[in-house]
């Protein structure tokens, strides 16, 4: 008797425990739920706004609590995101500036993971070029859960220090070598938290008179081999800068393409002149039929003074390795000798508006 009613020896009850075990649960249950990691830097004002908005999508899209994840000084989002795709989210939100977003986007590089972007920086460039309300957080997470799926390009970047040691890095807006590096190394931190991007301009000023041109040999998948003494020589993704600037007019950031852009003023007239260009002439005049036959008849499409090459791969040294300034997406890294970059094209996928 004592055995009969021992159900821990009882097969049957045994079975039939292990068959609930491995039986899925019912539809609709918590573990069936999505789930979004954020990955956000504390740093930034609108975390509790952002976390408000999160919990509203979650509750309105049957999604699971989303798991949260802090970038750190160390460490702006690329072990963050890795962190996200090893726990299978099925979405990511990065929340804050032009470092987080690239961060992010560069640890979710051929994941498949699709991207939600709710920008809490200064700049935004990325944000402002896929067209998200820079200035509506709740709006942008609202678009991360339920926008539509973008596949965008990836710039990256191996570059080489004097010391001969390598790295890589992914970009989203635009890499740089030269007086744009060296201006953002001298933008002030706290002007740049009261005015945003309005701090760069009196960095650049600053940098003007600091920045002598260097020689550099460059070159675009395709193309020769060019020697010039230069200002500074850009890698694009994308063409829209704050300020009402089209840097490069023709960039698209799906056409698995990347843009050079070599700046090589010879005086103030030719840094005048691309000012001209870049706010005026791209954004402007290019966009009617009688500003391209004014622009040709004035000789504008043939100055040198900023010339712009496309290709999906390029590469850049400086001569008689001498170091120079080197930015990704408005962050200085430093002194290097020597890059190259390619396009890892379609290689994340954003959630946009429709």
């Amino acid at each position: 008797m004592a055995e009969a009613g021992n159900a821990g020896t009882d097969p049957g009850s045994a079975q039939e425990a292990a068959r609930d075990e491995e039986r899925p649960a019912p539809a609709g249950s918590e573990s069936d739920a999505p789930r979004a990691a954020i990955i956000s830097n504390p740093s930034k004002q609108g975390i509790d706004v952002l976390r408000t908005a999160v919990a509203a999508a979650e509750e309105r899209q049957g999604w699971a609590p989303s798991l949260w994840i802090d970038t750190s000084v160390e460490d702006p989002g690329v072990g963050m995101a890795a962190e996200a795709v090893e726990a299978r989210v099925q979405l990511v939100i990065a929340a804050g500036g032009d470092g987080t977003i690239r961060a992010v986007a560069d640890g979710l590089r051929g994941s498949g993971i699709p991207m939600g972007i709710v920008p809490l920086g200064t700049g935004n460039l990325f944000a402002r070029n896929l067209r998200l309300p820079i200035d509506d957080p709740a709006d942008c997470v609202v678009l991360a859960f339920a926008g539509v799926e973008r596949k965008v390009d990836v710039l990256v970047a191996e570059v080489e220090r004097a010391d001969g040691s390598r790295e890589r890095h992914g970009s989203l807006v635009m890499a740089g070598v030269g007086i744009d590096a060296t201006m953002i190394s001298n933008t002030n931190p706290d002007l740049k938290r009261r005015v945003g991007w309005l701090a760069y301009v009196e960095g650049g000023l600053r940098a003007l008179p600091a920045s002598a041109p260097f020689r550099a040999a460059y070159k675009v998948e395709g193309g020769s081999v060019h020697h010039s003494r230069v200002s500074s020589i850009l890698i694009a993704n994308l063409g829209d800068l704050p300020g009402n600037i089209e840097l490069v007019p023709d960039a698209a950031i799906d056409d698995g393409l990347l843009d050079v852009v070599v700046l090589q003023p010879r005086s103030w007239f030719g840094w005048i002149f691309i000012w001209f260009r870049v706010s005026w002439q791209n954004r402007v005049m290019r966009r009617s039929r009688l500003g391209r036959q004014f622009i040709d008849l004035t000789g504008g499409s043939r100055r040198t003074e900023i010339v712009y090459r496309r290709g999906s791969e390029a590469r850049v040294r400086v001569a008689d390795g001498v170091p120079q300034e080197f930015e990704i997406d408005g962050d200085a890294f430093g002194e290097i000798v020597a890059a190259r970059f390619w396009t890892d094209a379609g290689a994340l996928v954003v959630r946009v508006e429709g």
